[in-house]
């Protein structure tokens, strides 16, 4: 989830801000594309990118922009789902260690990046279902049976979501400061409560738009700690910059969708925290949370109170929301490892199922002989 920091002496009006007005705002596929292309091609790892069409049960085409790693790979796949006001190419920092050995796949959410915009209900749990249901239309499109899910912020909250409306589609869900969990009134954080107020009065990146082609300037100054994430292999600070700019200088039907699913204070109309236990019993997960995000991390404790045998917590050193690039070797050792877990575990159980099938066809063998003597 994309959260610049308060600088109270650049907020203006509210009265300037409209959703309706994104005629006027200099959204550019071109520059769009162009930034993502800078960023995808410092990455050593061969990669492919494209739309996949889906029709959602609503009855909508639509297109989710996909970045591809490593396909031919057997193991199981990983697919990456990025936060709020986000793309796919906030993963730069984890895309070539985690598909070194597996195939690996980032989307780009309805209504996100440079995926379609659709129009959602205005009804926070049908807003939810149809993008959960987008990345299952999007899975059969891709032929994947299984995969190991990994959500960062309200990516998190969709892709447990969707782990709990698709249960048999996930080997191990891996949360990543999630969004939506927290039942509690208040964030500790001051400055959180600051922007969720200011917030309630203005959509979300409205001030963004509005500000034309000062945005990515605003980004790089305001979102400096987000952007700065990525100065070992961005050397230009302004490509990271664009990029977050000319994702969210669309049609923000996602940010619409977004704002449906929010109560006061930034929490979920609908908690994660109340549906945790109907996610699938044997399904392991794996929850990180930054030592000093500014999500309300005791969450942690309650989901694993809830379901100690399938649920792991750990809290990041020196990390804040976006751990991924804040701690990126870190995390994508975590990942890795969960990763591997999960091949070995279906390795031990295709060993299993071999043994007893070759036991079916040794007793099926005395048997015959059996009754021929």
């Amino acid at each position: 989830m994309l959260v610049p920091r308060l600088r109270t002496d650049k907020i203006v009006s509210s009265h300037k801000m409209s959703l309706n007005n994104t005629e006027v705002f200099p959204y550019s596929e071109e520059k769009l594309v162009k930034a993502e292309m800078r960023i995808l091609s410092t990455l050593k790892t061969p990669h492919k990118t494209f739309y996949v069409p889906i029709k959602l049960p609503t009855g909508s085409n639509e297109k989710i922009w996909t970045i591809a790693f490593n396909t031919k790979s057997k193991n199981t796949p990983i697919l990456l789902v990025h936060g709020f006001a986000a793309g796919s190419c906030f993963w730069l920092l984890n895309f070539d260690a985690l598909a070194k050995n597996r195939p690996v796949y980032a989307l780009d959410l309805i209504g996100f990046g440079r995926s379609s915009r659709p129009e959602f209900e205005d009804n926070g749990i049908e807003a939810e279902k149809q993008i959960v249901d987008s990345i299952e239309e999007w899975r059969k499109e891709m032929d994947l049976e299984k995969f190991i899910l990994v959500g960062h912020s309200m990516g998190g909250y969709i892709c447990t979501a969707y782990t709990i409306d698709y249960p048999d589609r996930v080997e191990h869900l891996v949360l990543c400061d999630p969004w939506g969990f927290s039942d509690r009134k208040a964030y500790p954080n001051i400055q959180i409560k600051a922007l969720c107020y200011l917030y309630s009065k203005i959509s979300p990146l409205d001030f963004l738009r509005t500000l034309g082609p000062l945005g990515p300037w605003w980004i790089k100054t305001t979102c400096d700690d987000i952007v700065d994430n990525y100065k070992n292999v961005l050397e230009d600070r302004s490509i990271m910059a664009k990029y977050i700019y000319h994702c969210n200088a669309q049609n923000p039907t996602g940010e619409q969708a977004f704002t449906t699913m929010v109560k006061k204070i930034g929490r979920a109309r609908n908690p994660m925290i109340r549906r945790v236990n109907n996610l699938r019993e044997d399904l392991p997960v794996t929850i990180l949370y930054g030592k000093n995000t500014w999500m309300d991390k005791e969450m942690g404790k309650r989901i694993k109170d809830m379901r100690p045998n399938s649920i792991d917590v750990r809290y990041i050193d020196n990390a804040g929301h976006h751990i991924y690039s804040e701690r990126a070797e870190l995390f994508n050792e975590i990942v890795i490892t969960v990763s591997d877990s999960v091949d070995q575990k279906k390795e031990k159980e295709n060993v299993l199922h071999t043994i007893n099938d070759e036991g079916k066809k040794l007793n099926n063998m005395n048997n015959t002989s059996d009754k021929l003597n």
